[in-house]
């Protein structure tokens, strides 16, 4: 069996609102925002201190997509590679009683996050892993390790590649890892 790596916001948990409400709160327009960045960087973009913005940042805003949950407690292992602020991150996991095996949030990458850390803290190798995620960073993150990849399609601004792997509800990635 494969073990989930599975990216945090927009795969499994719908956070759009809540990523955006700090910085509309601190002034920024909402079209401004973008998703999937690293937090520092985008808050550098608009102006804005990451302090200032994990200050109004609310992780109990952020709830997962439908099968998510059914999807996390059919995991046997599963890890969290995420761009998300380990503030906010490790919040969210506890509030949702989320246990991954392992969890690497911006912190744990030197830039934008990375799949090898992870590979090395689960012990396994590229060809034991699918990486779900819902962005073009996460797809170039999975094929930068040689990782296959699985992109989240129910969330409405995953935009598929031919060569995608497109997951329509959670519980599919189970019959990619094999359970």
């Amino acid at each position: 069996m494969k073990v989930a790596i599975c990216d945090l916001d927009g795969t499994l948990i719908d956070s759009d609102v809540a990523l955006a409400d700090p910085f509309v709160a601190l002034g920024v327009e909402r079209s401004d925002i973008t998703y999937g960045h690293v937090l520092a960087e985008e808050c550098d973009r608009l102006g804005i201190s990451v302090e200032e913005y994990l200050a109004a940042y609310n992780p109990d805003r952020a709830q997962p997509f439908p099968g998510v949950e059914a999807l996390i407690t059919s995991l046997d292992r599963w890890a969290v590679c995420s761009n998300k602020h380990p503030h906010s991150g490790t919040a969210e996991l506890a509030r949702l009683r989320w246990f991954p095996e392992v969890a690497l949030f911006a912190d744990s990458f030197a830039g934008p996050k990375s799949l090898p850390p992870v590979l090395r803290e689960l012990d396994v190798t590229p060809n034991q892993v699918v990486f779900l995620g819902d962005t073009a960073h996460d797809r170039q993150c999975a094929t930068n390790a040689g990782v296959t990849f699985a992109l989240a399609g129910w969330n409405p601004r995953a935009i598929a590649h031919a060569d995608d792997i497109v997951l329509s509800h959670p519980l599919e990635l189970l019959e990619l890892l094999g359970e």
